[in-house]
């Protein structure tokens, strides 16, 4: 792999115009603009100073500019992994303290390195165990633990941290009398002004709205002394450069937990890279590379008192309407950033967290997506009890466990699919040479002398029984009528030796029987299988045709000849299938 592959900004740094600059620069600014009360909101999330988030929203974004393949994806903070950061977080430290932040820090290095690696030794493939299904429940799932997590925020009450839901809506409800009202109406209408920006103009960055309007409100009227509370001192400056602190005990504890984040956030990124990359035709996302440039960017940006970061959703789609052309748009965001930590963060000191509670609340719980589970209701049954499982184990059990169980979901129904895969009997379609399925082509002629078979999948050890059983009861079925078996491989791509070994058992049996076995549309690497098992010559080299009615044609032209040991050579059954 050449050097602009690992570093793809070099591919559009040689054709880079003033236009770009022009387009970069304004979608940029508008991004950073809008990262800049997300990033301190989602540190919140994930249990850190807000100032923490700001720090997350600048060397990352730089490094991903520098080597990731998406020209428009927005990396920085995002609620997903803010959530699983403090889940994995909360159990060995207190939120806010100085463990908790080393903690964080540390695991921003753990899932850099894990994505790093994965990219390197070209594992991508990986996330595609989290089927669409389990993610979209997962989803919803942490969409609405995150939400309701900001209720204390939102009420002005205290409420112990906790990622199950039906306890934290059990505090709210027992601390009632304690609602700071005052701060309910900062937050609604902060709530209010998002969601109305949003509406009138998806260019205009309402969360900034938001934040001026409660700053403004807090200092004007002195909130903060009628119980309102507010964000106060920010330090200023650029994060320090520190070394991550490991510890073997500590690694092992965040092990699980990095892997969850290294995954899930790749999964959420690259979802929205290949979601914009199809409007732009001029480059392409490569998933390795883009692990690597994230677990980069993570790596890096644990240096500097980063957590987590991945691409996010809405900032990506507003960067790519706000007319991003290159990686060059994120630098600008990240500049704009850096100024702010030198000289803007003053100006926040009078931010409610109300206000921070509301831009999360609106961002969050339009990840719910409900839309999905009763549309899987009409189409897909199956996928739709997935996604409900993974809901409800992810609200009742917590978010590792939740992700955990929809894993194990996933790659049960990967087992249960291959295991079972679909298999037809065939007929023939009046009037023409095509066989299609029985059970969908309620015309089509069936012999009872014919026994056509069409095995869907890969056969191999793990669905050998599965074709074995429907095998045998299409057999016992068609009785002592059944002359011949055509086997249609068309859709068969490869046998592992026991699936050879099966089939030198049916064709014995059958020829001990006085029937014939017949394959149809064999496929290259299939015939080679057969080949090197010696079978082709065993079962004859006549009994394989490139259409399954030549096959027939070939069984009623030799019907009536008998069978004799030269048309049959002679082979013994084999038993250690």
């Amino acid at each position: 792999m050449g050097i602009k592959e690992r570093i793809p900004a070099l591919s559009w740094l040689k054709t880079y115009s003033s236009t770009d600059f022009r387009a970069d620069l304004a979608a940029g600014l508008t991004v950073g603009v809008m990262l800049i009360p997300q990033g301190m909101a989602y540190a919140m999330i994930a249990g850190l100073p807000p100032i923490y988030g700001l720090y997350a929203s600048t060397l990352p974004l730089i490094i991903y500019a520098i080597m990731g393949t998406s020209r428009q994806l927005a990396v920085g903070p995002v609620a997903m992994v803010s959530l699983l950061t403090a889940a994995g977080i909360g159990i060995l430290a207190e939120g806010g303290t100085e463990a908790y932040i080393t903690l964080a820090i540390m695991l921003a290095f753990m899932v850099g390195a894990i994505q790093f690696l994965l990219g390197l030794f070209r594992l991508g493939f990986l996330v595609n165990f989290l089927s669409h299904p389990v993610i979209s429940g997962f989803t919803s799932a942490a969409a609405l633990i995150i939400g309701l997590s900001q209720l204390k925020h939102l009420l002005g009450i205290e409420i112990a941290r906790t990622h199950h839901v039906h306890e934290i809506i059990i505090q709210a409800v027992e601390r009632f009398g304690a609602i700071n009202w005052l701060t309910v109406a900062v937050g609604i209408g902060g709530i209010g002004l998002i969601l109305a920006v949003k509406r009138w103009s998806k260019s205009i960055p309402g969360s900034l709205l938001a934040v001026v309007f409660g700053i403004l409100a807090v200092w004007l009227l002195g909130l903060n002394e009628q119980g309102v509370k507010i964000v106060g001192d920010i330090p200023s400056g650029l994060p320090a450069l520190v070394l991550p602190s490991f510890s073997w005990a500590t690694i092992q504890t965040l092990l699980p937990v990095a892997l969850a984040i290294s995954l899930v956030s790749f999964m959420e990124s690259i979802a929205v890279a290949k979601a914009i990359q199809a409007k732009h035709k001029n480059y392409e996302v490569v998933p390795n590379q883009e692990l690597i440039a994230l677990g980069m960017a993570n790596i890096g940006g644990a240096f500097f008192q980063s957590y987590p970061v991945t691409g996010g959703f809405s900032r990506t789609a507003v960067n790519d309407q706000a007319g991003a052309k290159t990686g060059m748009a994120s630098i600008f965001s990240a500049i704009l950033i850096i100024l702010t930590l030198l000289f803007l963060t003053p100006l926040f000191y009078f931010l409610p967290k109300a206000i921070l509670a509301s831009v999360i609340m609106v961002a969050v719980f339009g990840l719910i997506d409900y839309k999905e589970a009763f549309h899987l209701w009409h189409t897909d049954r199956s996928d739709f009890w997935m996604l409900i499982i993974t809901f409800v184990a992810t609200l009742s059990l917590g978010i590792e466990q939740g992700i955990g169980i929809g894993v194990i979901l996933s790659l049960a129904m990967i087992i249960f699919e291959t295991t079972r895969p679909h298999i037809a009997q065939l007929g023939k379609v009046p009037g023409t040479h095509f066989y299609r399925n029985q059970e969908r082509f309620e015309q089509v002629e069936v012999r009872p002398d014919l026994l056509i078979v069409r095995f869907d999948a890969r056969l191999y050890f793990a669905n050998l029984n599965f074709f074995r059983d429907k095998l045998r009861k299409w057999i016992t079925l068609k009785g002592e009528t059944l002359e011949a078996i055509i086997l249609n491989a068309e859709s068969i791509n490869s046998l592992d030796s026991s699936a050879l070994h099966f089939l030198e058992e049916l064709a014995a049996e059958l020829r001990a029987n006085n029937q014939r076995l017949l394959f149809s549309g064999v496929k290259g690497p299939v015939r080679d299988n057969l080949a090197k098992a010696n079978l082709i010559q065993k079962i004859g080299v006549d009994h394989f045709f490139m259409s399954v009615q030549e096959a027939v044609d070939f069984f009623d032209q030799q019907r009536q000849t008998p069978t004799t040991k030269q048309q049959y050579p002679e082979f013994t059954l084999q038993t250690n299938v």
